[in-house]
């Protein structure tokens, strides 16, 4: 209850805001050193550097990394983010069974072979594949 009469509103605002503060800065450093593991073009000792530098100058560290490399940041997340989309996509052409052209004229053939299509049906539906 003291804690409570002694605590005004600006002060819980003031709070507030150093916590969020505190959580932005937490996942700035977690993008930041996802983007020096993920890079390419960049060798270990390179990765070491910076690693240091973020760690022993935070502020400075961050920034600088930022004004350096923040064009490449954000050509690594476009990189990672077509690459997983391209991996979606390959599994669910994988998944739904509709693979190449050649794949879906070898199920057309064996449809027609079974006998469930006829010649007709085979051939409009090859016109439609190739």
């Amino acid at each position: 209850m003291v804690l409570a009469a002694t605590w005004g509103v600006g002060q819980v605002v003031l709070t507030f805001l150093w916590f969020m503060l505190l959580f932005i800065w937490i996942w700035l450093m977690i993008s930041v050193f996802i983007d020096i593991f993920r890079s390419d073009d960049m060798g270990g000792l390179h990765k070491a550097i910076w690693l240091l530098a973020i760690l022993l100058f935070n502020l400075l560290g961050v920034l600088a990394y930022l004004i350096i490399r923040g064009d490449k940041m954000r050509v690594h997340s476009m990189n990672a983010a077509k690459a997983q989309d391209e991996a979606m996509k390959d599994y669910i052409r994988q998944a739904s069974g509709s693979g190449s052209a050649a794949d879906e004229l070898h199920r057309l053939a064996d449809l027609k072979d079974r006998g469930v299509i006829d010649d007709a049906e085979f051939a409009k539906l090859k016109a439609k594949i190739v």
